[in-house]
């Protein structure tokens, strides 16, 4: 007997996964816009409040930011393998949503904090809301396309990600400056930038809720118990492809957070050391971040369909390559608010959207239906371990060595991913 559910639906050249229909390919695109936006916005949001309302030193702020990540990423390596089972057993829909809201909390108390330990607590909080956001994200993004169109959804989403990031921090990212013009305290300013970040998460909560498609990709007597689902992201690992998927993971997920981190920090302490007032800084920190994610923006619609006709360990080993070179060419910067200093952001921008795009085309290829959600956690839990190592590392050589420091490990090892994609693509060849 065959499927019913044979039907392909399309959204413009992506061809849709059975039984995903057009509206549910759209509101996925619209949630797309926000998903990471709404997450890399702590780390602008963050350094006004270092400054503006705890005046923290600039000189201890790399290693603040760097142990804020890390209490992150230790609730995020707790989580993702249970919210990966749980969407494998009552669905996307709900934990993605959920997701959304306690960012809006996170983000509301978030300029409330008086302390760093208090702000620690809130950043713990946005730490389950980000496991919930990016599992809903990379699970549907592997569950919507039809396999030939696997490149092309990733892609776009990816430019989708990259134009969220580049429009709403810039929006978000200037409104302290904005609300000080207006006559606010520069405390009050911080505190409704916050509540508009907040609004919006809400706002894509519901669009969550009445646009995507409910329920699992298997039937509910298909699925695994939790405890099996939660030990399959594990068992998975001993196909290479996948096992080669999570070290990309560690640093692809690192990639991210290091940019969304330190670029912003970076360029805040180096406008607060040339005379400038927080707001402008985080203004003038917030566009080198802005511009490095304008490159990815603009890099994503190439690399995508590349890497739907390139072989998915190919496709990575280039990814990883990429990534490296974009790293390693920030050592030549001087002050990176110079004028010129743009061209190394734009190679930054490249090689992390090539890194995420690689990294996620191989485990959307190779993550099975019946445990999709689990492999995809255990791939994110990778992910939180190359964060924790990288940042906290990171953040202590930012402000004892230099600046550039974090963003050399993370090029050393996109090296090291690139040579493990290289020997597992020539053991398949020989094969």
């Amino acid at each position: 007997m065959h499927d019913v559910q044979t039907t392909h639906h399309k959204l413009g050249p992506i061809e849709l996964a059975p039984s995903i229909e057009p509206v549910h390919g759209w509101s996925f695109m619209v949630v797309s816009l926000f998903s990471i936006s709404m997450i890399t916005f702590v780390s602008i949001g963050q350094a006004y409040i270092l400054n503006q309302h705890l005046g923290i030193p600039t000189s201890h702020q790399g290693t603040i930011s760097g142990d804020l990540v890390f209490w992150t990423e230790i609730v995020t390596l707790l989580l993702f393998g249970p919210a990966g089972a749980l969407m494998d057993r009552i669905g996307r829909k709900p934990v993605y949503a959920v997701g959304f809201l306690v960012l809006a909390l996170a983000y509301l108390l978030y300029p409330l904090a008086k302390s760093v330990a208090e702000l620690t607590v809130y950043r713990m909080i946005y730490a389950i809301g980000v496991v919930a956001v990016t599992s809903g994200l990379a699970t549907v993004m592997v569950d919507y396309p039809a396999e030939r169109s696997r490149g092309k959804l990733i892609a776009i989403v990816g430019f989708l990600s990259g134009l969220g990031i580049v429009l709403l921090n810039q929006l978000f990212g200037s409104l302290p400056l904005r609300f000080v013009g207006q006559g606010m305290s520069g405390v009050e300013a911080g505190f409704w930038t916050h509540a508009a970040v907040s609004a919006t998460c809400i706002i894509i909560a519901l669009v969550v809720a009445l646009g995507l498609k409910g329920g699992t990709p298997v039937r509910h007597e298909e699925r695994p118990p939790l405890g099996e689902l939660m030990l399959s992201g594990i068992r998975h690992a001993r196909n290479p492809r996948i096992l080669l998927s999570y070290a990309a993971a560690f640093v692809a997920r690192g990639d991210q957070s290091i940019i969304g981190t330190f670029v912003p920090l970076w360029g805040t302490t180096a406008g607060i050391a040339m005379g400038m007032e927080p707001a402008e800084a985080v203004k003038r920190g917030t566009l080198m971040f802005i511009i490095s994610q304008a490159a990815a923006l603009l890099w994503a619609p190439v690399i995508g369909p590349l890497i739907d006709r390139w072989n998915r360990v190919t496709a990575l080993t280039v990814s990883m390559g990429l990534a490296a070179a974009g790293y390693l060419s920030l050592v030549l910067i001087g002050n990176p608010l110079d004028s010129w200093s743009a061209v190394f952001f734009v190679l930054l921008g490249i090689g992390q959207i090539s890194a995420f795009l690689g990294s996620q085309s191989l485990i959307g290829q190779e993550a099975p239906r019946e445990a999709r959600g689990s492999v995809i956690g255990a791939f994110n839990i990778s992910g939180a371990v190359g964060i924790l190592l990288i940042t906290m590392t990171g953040g202590r050589l930012f402000d004892g060595m230099s600046p550039k420091a974090p963003f050399l490990i993370v090029g050393g090892i996109n090296l090291l991913v690139m040579f493990a994609g290289i020997f597992v693509r020539m053991r398949e060849l020989k094969k």
